[in-house]
């Protein structure tokens, strides 16, 4: 394993290894304005929600690597302490990625962009109309946390309206995260894309407690077949199944077939089983996966 002491890089490595290593990140389309009205508009994908109650977001315009100069986003919040935050979906991202062009002070990014300026109800900077969530915030604290090159400026934005088009929600009114098209930034010029084909869901732990992987029997711990993911799904059980229910499960045609293939060879029954239990386990079945190993 490589390993790297911070010491030793400069800023332009270790952005490339954060970058690289920390992703993908969501992008927030910071629409902001200064004192003077001249509207700003710029991504960052060093960003994040980090409260509920109240709703927060925090997103980071650093300190450029190469000459350490600061992003106008920064100057146009100490002058005027709110922002947008507007979500990117695939739709927008090349457009996005144009508003990042470092124009000059007071140059508009949402005209050099072609993204449409859409009035605000609580907030002086606009949102874009293109984007299929925007925030409306109100900025409590800019966190400094150096004046080096590549040091971040904590943007602690504080949301108080939620703009959301319809066309991404279903039926029960809330965000259908494979309508909203989100893309995500990676290192250097790489970004991706969350789509139907990509999504996948992991059951979350929230009202069970789960066995632990250190519960599971060590012959099936030390599985040449199971992968961390598998013991990962099978400790997240709270209960293992009943013996009546392993013998139901073993009488059908598949894994009486399995048995009678495998008469004297335990070897090759222990692989057979160990293979049909990660074929549950990959669709899902992780209640038949651990009526197959226990047989």
């Amino acid at each position: 394993m490589l390993t790297l002491n911070i010491k030793d890089l400069s800023p332009v490595q270790i952005q490339s290894y954060l970058n690289h290593a920390v992703a993908p990140r969501p992008i927030c389309l910071a629409s902001t304005i200064d004192k003077n009205g001249n509207v700003n508009l710029s991504p960052f994908s060093f960003f994040n929600v980090f409260s509920v109650n109240p709703p927060v977001c925090v997103f980071s315009p650093s300190r450029r690597v190469r000459d350490n100069t600061t992003k106008h986003t920064l100057g146009n919040i100490q002058q005027v302490p709110e922002c947008v935050i507007n979500i990117v979906s695939y739709d927008m991202v090349q457009q996005v990625s144009l508003s990042s062009v470092e124009y000059p002070l007071g140059v508009n990014e949402f005209i050099k962009s072609g993204l449409t300026e859409l009035p605000s109800e609580m907030v002086k900077p606009p949102r874009v109309a293109e984007a299929p969530v925007q925030f409306e915030c109100v900025v409590n604290d800019i966190i400094s946390l150096g004046n080096t090159p590549g040091a971040g400026n904590l943007i602690i934005a504080e949301i108080k309206l939620i703009h959301i088009k319809e066309d991404i929600l279903n039926a029960a009114g809330l965000i259908d995260q494979e309508k909203i098209n989100l893309v995500a930034r990676l290192g250097g010029d790489w970004y991706c894309r969350v789509t139907g084909d990509n999504l996948f869901k992991v059951a979350k732990p929230v009202s069970t407690i789960g066995i632990g992987v250190d519960a599971i029997p060590l012959s099936i711990r030390n599985s040449k077949v199971l992968t961390g993911n598998n013991l990962g799904q099978l400790g997240n059980v709270e209960v293992l199944p009943t013996d009546d229910a392993i013998e139901t499960y073993a009488q059908t045609d598949e894994i009486k077939d399995l048995f009678d293939a495998t008469i004297a060879d335990s070897q090759t029954r222990e692989l057979q089983l160990h293979l049909k239990a990660k074929q549950l386990l990959d669709a899902g079945l992780v209640n038949d996966a651990w009526k197959v190993l226990l047989m």
